[in-house]
């Protein structure tokens, strides 16, 4: 099947890939043109503008968007503008569910079919296949299984063949809804992955302070003392731990393994200087758990110790050192490592 893909970083170029290992033909854009002509190599046909890439799609023509969320509305209707009747838009990028409701909406009118696709599989996507969860018309989601189909995992190697009646969502890939449905279900996912890595690493800082028993702890008015430091005796190899997590732990996943690796090759994670990114996603999914009164706490959690890592919580730390000084006279003691 013909498939053009617009946006070829680490997510796209791998999908790519993916597609045309499995036989597809794959019409790229990129405004790098370093990158399309990697994959030109790779087997793909390479266009050189917007223009190029849309007039070399066969009707009715298919365009995936793999694009920072910032950008993907205004390219959404740059392509429209260049399409017909019975073509079909693919966003695969955490865009917000509400653009492409909108999207849909609009595109509709001119007769075009408008998919969104949560993509979830990171840098390994392209070995282990991508989770798919669309929203969009049937008759265009329909007419792109194909493609779904290839990119997606497939089923479990090793594991009962699903049954015939079981849906696709055994092979990795879900038509959730109407448009808006595919992002709204990766929105929570993701929202859900900052509460999964928080717990992971919360956890492990507390492990890597499990020998505090034998530390020297200053013994003044601004140092709380650490009762029953015997308690606290232990050196805990953290990395070895992460590594029999991993092996028949209920706690076990993918994220683990990935985290074990990171602290195999690295244990005091000296390469990292702790600024946690948030992308957007983890905001939307408690706007709309705001929205429909659902309570998440443990997301709400996630999403704010991340702002407390890109250093927004700095000047209410220092209010709080101002007012202690301002009532008791507390002066302020130097941070840990400097």
């Amino acid at each position: 099947m013909q498939i053009g893909m617009m946006g070829l970083g680490r997510m796209g170029a791998n999908m790519v890939r993916r597609l045309l290992r499995d036989g597809h033909e794959c019409i790229v854009y990129d405004i790098n043109p370093a990158s399309v002509a990697a994959l030109v190599t790779a087997g793909a046909t390479g266009t050189a503008s917007l223009e190029e890439f849309v007039g070399k799609l066969t009707k009715p023509r298919s365009a995936w968007l793999m694009l920072p969320a910032a950008i993907t509305s205004r390219i959404v209707d740059q392509v429209a503008d260049l399409m017909e009747p019975g073509d079909i838009i693919i966003d695969g990028g955490n865009s917000y569910y509400h653009e492409a409701v909108d999207h849909s909406a609009r595109l509709a009118l001119k007769g075009l079919s408008y998919v969104d696709v949560g993509t979830s599989g990171g840098v390994w996507g392209l070995e282990r296949g991508y989770c798919l969860m669309i929203g969009g018309p049937d008759s265009a989601v329909q007419h792109l299984d194909p493609v779904f189909a290839t990119l997606a995992p497939g089923a479990d190697a090793g594991a009962p063949a699903p049954a015939r009646d079981a849906g696709t969502a055994p092979f990795g890939y879900l038509h959730c809804g109407p448009s808006g449905a595919g992002h709204f279900v990766k929105m929570v996912h993701n929202g859900i992955e900052y509460g999964v890595m928080a717990a992971y690493a919360e956890g492990m800082n507390i492990l890597k302070s499990a020998n505090a028993g034998k530390r020297q702890r200053t013994a003044d008015a601004e140092t709380s003392p650490l009762e029953n430091p015997q308690y606290y005796q232990f050196d805990i190899d953290i990395a070895e731990v992460a590594e029999v997590w991993r092996h028949g732990s209920v706690i076990g996943s993918w994220l683990l393994d990935l985290t074990a690796g990171v602290l195999k090759a690295d244990s005091g994670l000296t390469q990292f200087g702790g600024r946690v990114s948030d992308s957007g996603e983890g905001r939307w999914t408690l706007k709309a758990a705001i929205d429909t009164g659902v309570p998440a706490p443990v997301l709400s959690s996630a999403l704010f110790d991340r702002f407390s890592s890109q250093g927004e919580s700095e000047f209410a730390d220092k209010l709080l050192s101002a007012m202690r000084y301002a009532f008791g006279g507390h002066v302020e003691k130097p941070k840990a490592g400097s």
